[in-house]
């Protein structure tokens, strides 16, 4: 049984609730969805700290490419990035090996690094450790195919 002030009650809400449901269609119809591209680079950029020395070094490796720091061999697989207008999410797959003191190779890392958090999914290891600095089209160095012709 509906009381005649609950009746009043709900009349008076009703109209609100479809003017409001009414404004949120209008918006979502009329609003543009904008996804931020990611952009593919050939060149991912790597920071590594050599704890016993404590030297960082900046490296560029192309995808595809092995490149070894120390007793690591790092090879991204993709480098993303996005353009200068957007925030920037730059984000790299990556696979690191370690060469072994009886010079077998083992896989100690396969995943994604995030250059905004290094600490996320840095290679740590007991001497080194490596993260994404950032992604780019080029490098100062030549790439791979370029330098076997040289």
């Amino acid at each position: 049984m509906v009381f005649s002030s609950q009746r009043n009650a709900m009349r008076r809400l009703l109209p609100i609730s479809a003017l409001c449901l009414a404004a949120a269609a209008a918006l979502l119809s009329t609003a543009s969805i904008v996804k931020a591209e990611r952009i593919s680079n050939a060149v991912a950029v790597f920071s590594g700290i050599d704890k016993i020395t404590g030297r960082i070094t900046t490296f560029d490796v192309y995808i595809g490419e092995t490149v070894q720091f120390g007793a690591l061999q790092v090879t991204p697989r993709v480098c993303y990035n996005r353009d200068d207008t957007e925030a920037q999410k730059t984000t790299t797959f990556v696979e690191v090996d370690e060469i072994t003191l009886d010079r077998k190779i083992r896989r100690i890392f396969t995943g994604w690094m995030f250059a905004d958090s290094p600490g996320l999914n840095a290679v740590e290891h007991p001497v080194y450790d490596v993260w994404l600095q950032s992604c780019k089209a080029t490098s100062d160095l030549p790439a791979p195919d370029e330098a076997a012709t040289q």
